[in-house]
């Protein structure tokens, strides 16, 4: 497909949207604790946490950014349509899932868009194999295990520690440590899902950087992968805010009470355990799901009360969605680039 200078900048106003949605999709990431033990309004919660969201644009460093910029795709291979085609994939599964209620990942759902439009463009041979897809396949199954493990830890140690205080005395001083443990998770969700939009525009405008040589979007030119512009950080830090602020309604409802039921206790730990995750993840520039590890952390808080607290049918066909969500979106975006493609040749 033919590209200029606008039509990549209208490219990046559709990764902005995938942000938005992003945000909104992943909202329950965010607030379904904090909204199931009642510790905020739904309202209040969403602007805390988009307040959160956009704010870890400037606490965090951009080694996510970069993986997806360069680390899953070759850059050779990428262009305004390959781009284009992956992010529709990854908008057309969020909007999916979102419509059924099921807490899948947007993270998955672009790197999954992303990689299925460039195989569809070079074939396999596209993909940076094994380069950093070990580690972001890895952590499919290593950020829920890791966000159950701390939470199971996290609430048996402070259950054994706080088992002679006031149950009414507990519940008051969680409610407000709760605000603390969402904050936390909040910049955990900016830090880590924000950036991975960061990178795929920089990927784009590095792959047609010679289109704005000598186009009015000059200062836009981008040639140094490793570079992630303010302007791109802040555009995809607003995105996701905004569209936090949203909500997901339906998928608050699956994370925040169909999942297993929680208190300002259950929900320190749950949102703290999950902070912790993804803070590591992020240091290390490893694309995790901030779905994938708030489930695995909810889940964690139910078993430490006893396993039948936790509803694992509900759990069950959570992880049906998370293993589909790679090949689905990578799917929708191999069909996609073959349309547009075919609608120019």
């Amino acid at each position: 497909m033919a590209a200029s200078a606008p039509f990549v900048l209208a490219i990046v106003l559709v990764a902005l949207v995938f942000d938005f949605i992003n945000g909104f999709h992943d909202a329950a990431n965010s607030i379904a604790t904090v909204v199931s033990t009642r510790v905020l309004s739904p309202t209040a919660a969403v602007v805390w946490a988009a307040a959160f969201n956009f704010i870890a644009v400037f606490v965090f460093g951009t080694a996510v950014a970069k993986t997806m910029g360069r680390g899953l795709v070759a850059l050779s291979v990428v262009d305004a349509t390959v781009v284009l085609a992956g992010l529709l994939g990854a908008i057309v599964w969020d909007i999916i899932t979102w419509w059924l209620g099921l807490p899948t990942s947007s993270s998955h759902a672009l790197i999954g868009g992303y990689a299925g439009a460039a195989v569809a463009k070079a074939g396999f041979t596209a993909l940076l194999f094994p380069g950093k897809w070990i580690s972001t396949l890895v952590f499919i199954v290593v950020a829920p295990v890791m966000g159950l493990a701390l939470a199971l830890g996290l609430t048996v140690g402070l259950s054994w520690a706080l088992r002679r205080a006031l149950p009414r005395r507990v519940d008051r001083v969680f409610r407000v440590l709760q605000l603390g443990s969402a904050a936390a998770y909040s910049l955990g969700h900016g830090s880590n899902d924000a950036q991975k939009t960061m990178g795929i525009i920089v990927g784009l405008l590095v792959a047609e950087h010679r289109l704005f040589a000598d186009s009015p979007f000059r200062a836009l030119q981008l040639t140094d992968p490793n570079t992630v512009p303010a302007w791109v950080v802040i555009a995809c830090g607003a995105a996701m805010g905004l569209g936090t602020m949203t909500g997901g309604w339906r998928i608050v409802r699956t994370m925040g009470q169909r999942l297993t039921r929680l208190q300002p206790f259950g929900g320190f730990c749950a949102e703290a355990s999950g902070a912790i995750t993804l803070f590591l993840a992020s240091h290390f520039g490893i694309p995790v799901s901030t779905t994938h590890t708030i489930t695995g952390a909810i889940s964690g808080v139910g078993a430490a009360h006893r396993l039948s607290a936790v509803r694992w049918g509900v759990a069950g066909r959570i992880v049906w969605a998370w293993l589909v969500t790679i090949p689905a979106a990578a799917g929708i975006a191999g069909l996609a680039y073959l349309v547009l493609r075919a609608a120019v040749a």
